[in-house]
């Protein structure tokens, strides 16, 4: 059987991290009335394209079957620059790759190929309806998620597939060296299971953590704190604060971090982050940063996160710690 809190957290992540009010304390899952309301509230917000230079579009393309892509609409605005790719896990490791479009849309507008699996099931333009959410069996363990690890890597290899073929509308357009994995809550550790693979330049983990006591409470999901050894890359973990259900796990995945690079962030709005405020809100606009320093050596990008005196460190609502960083 799964203690009390380990059982919230497991629903908590297996629902998409939907949070009835941020700064709540998220110790419980949401009733289905709230989380249907939560839920028709943020269907209503309309698509966004992004405040970067790039106006992002989202859409399923039928070379990729079951996944969502988020990138600039007019990719030849780009001129010389290629994109870079974010392979993103949904929270709740869901088959919706709608489910975090404000943040992904606003990190696509500024030359990003965006990959996440599955279709779009929410929002204003959804072309697929929601499945419902599937209970834990008596002995507290969640059914296998909708989507794997997996299948946020074949975001990856189709992208440096499209880079490779002439008849591409991508072909040119893709700089496969510059990749990165990230998710949120369930789908965090979807990125920590992709963090070994040596295609990958840096790591993003929103919401998420892993359990201490090694208990495997999705069935078909196999993670422990061993895994982090594999991290190959600079690594930024996002939490929502004490209140976010994932903060004890995600400060002890930090505090294991020995081999490379690693900054740790702390925005007190819970469990369910920024990602349906405006252009992503805050969360977004680091992840942007983080992404144009570790995958474009962007020094004024770094500044966000590098120093004493960095972006981050002092006069905002972020607390910040870091390792190799400095």
């Amino acid at each position: 059987m799964l203690s009390t809190r380990k059982a919230a957290f497991v629903a908590m992540i297996f629902t998409a991290g939907i949070a009835v009010a941020a700064g709540a304390q998220e110790t419980a899952r949401p009733s289905p009335a709230d989380m249907a309301a939560a839920q028709a509230k943020r269907d209503a917000i309309p698509d966004t394209a992004g405040d970067g230079p790039f106006p992002a579009v989202m859409e399923m393309d039928p070379s990729l079957p079951d996944h969502v892509i988020y990138r600039p609409r007019d990719l030849s605005a780009m001129g010389a620059r290629k994109l870079a790719v974010l392979a993103w896990g949904n929270g709740g490791c869901s088959d919706d790759g709608a489910s975090a479009r404000l943040h992904l849309a606003e990190i696509a507008s500024y030359g990003y190929l965006v990959i996440a699996p599955g279709e779009i099931r929410s929002g204003p333009h959804a072309m697929s309806p929601r499945k419902p959410s599937r209970s834990a069996g008596a002995d507290g363990q969640l059914p296998p998620p909708a989507t794997t690890a997996e299948d946020v890597r074949a975001g990856i290899d189709w992208a440096i597939a499209q880079a490779g073929k002439s008849d591409s509308p991508y072909a040119g357009h893709i700089a496969i060296d510059q990749i990165a994995v990230a998710g949120h809550s369930c789908g965090g550790l979807q990125a920590i299971e992709l963090a070994p693979d040596p295609r990958v330049k840096t790591v993003m983990i929103d919401n998420s953590g892993i359990f201490n006591d090694g208990v495997q409470a999705i069935a078909g999901m196999h993670v422990d704190k061993a895994m982090l050894g594999g991290f190959h890359t600079p690594t930024l973990y996002i939490l929502g604060g004490p209140t976010d259900i994932a903060y004890a796990n995600g400060v002890d995945d930090f505090s294991r971090i020995e081999k490379v690079p690693a900054v740790l962030l702390n925005l007190p709005v819970g469990h369910g982050g920024t990602f349906f405020e405006p252009m992503g809100g805050a969360v977004a606009h680091v992840a942007v940063d983080w992404l144009e320093w570790q995958l474009r050596g962007d020094r004024t990008a770094a500044r966000t996160f590098k120093g004493q005196n960095c972006r981050l460190c002092s006069g905002t609502d972020w607390t910040i710690e870091k390792k190799g960083i400095d």
